[in-house]
């Protein structure tokens, strides 16, 4: 129900292949990834923002955090505790199951550090933007400092 197809996007476009790639990612993850851990993602400021994920009952050492091509992936696996020692439930109602979640980190976006505590895990990104990228003022000369300066050449010249 949730298909889209994109062959008319790809076939009038060139150089936008991550773009759909990601809607397509985007749109066949939705089904699979279920609520498990929530999260919420932030804007900080113009160029900070912030993905909070609650990992009640995890510990650091229980939780990873990696980025490899642009994908930023959080998992969580709980260690075996009181492997001798079974334990009986009245109610279970606090998921201590593994997870793994993903994001898709636009281009120029890295993490900058994550933290711990009270049971949110928060991973801070920020956007550094290439001095390539960024606008630049073009100063407009006009054409009577050009035709001056054009004419101080020439005078130049025909006094040697």
């Amino acid at each position: 129900m949730n298909s889209i197809d994109l062959t008319p996007f790809y076939r009038s476009s060139v150089g936008f292949d991550r773009l759909g790639n990601l809607l397509d990612s985007a749109l066949r993850s939705d089904q699979n990834a279920g609520g498990y851990p929530p999260y919420n993602i932030e804007l900080v400021d113009e160029n900070h923002y912030a993905v909070t994920l609650a990992v009640a009952g995890f510990e650091e050492h229980e939780l990873d955090i990696q980025v490899e091509g642009g994908l930023l992936t959080i998992k969580g696996q709980k260690a075996e505790e009181n492997k001798g020692k079974k334990r009986e439930f009245i109610h279970h109602g606090i998921a201590f199951r593994g997870f793994e979640r993903k994001f898709s980190l636009a281009d120029h976006v890295e993490v900058q550090d994550a933290s711990l505590h009270n049971g949110l895990l928060e991973i801070n990104l920020v956007k550094i933007i290439p001095e390539a990228m960024k606008p630049k003022r073009i100063a407009i000369s006009s054409n009577a400092a050009k035709s001056s300066t054009l004419e101080h050449q020439s005078d130049g010249d025909k006094a040697a």
